[in-house]
């Protein structure tokens, strides 16, 4: 159980992929970040997946799973 003392939460990583035009990927992390859910900095640089117009971003975050 979680609650008692010393006890660390259960946590496990998952992995967010953004996938669309820069314009729109900048701006959805950008919406991220005023939700408070991740600071721009923490996503991967965009990279190009080789398809006209589209990069994709990577945030990789830890998550509780109690």
């Amino acid at each position: 159980s979680t609650d008692q003392p010393g006890c660390q939460p259960e946590r496990e990583t998952v992995r967010h992929l953004l996938l669309g035009s820069l314009t729109a990927v900048q701006r959805t992390i950008l919406d991220l970040h005023s939700r408070r859910y991740a600071d721009p900095n923490d996503w991967s640089r965009p990279l190009s997946t080789g398809r006209p117009n589209e990069v994709m971003a990577i945030l990789t975050r830890r998550v509780r799973v109690d």
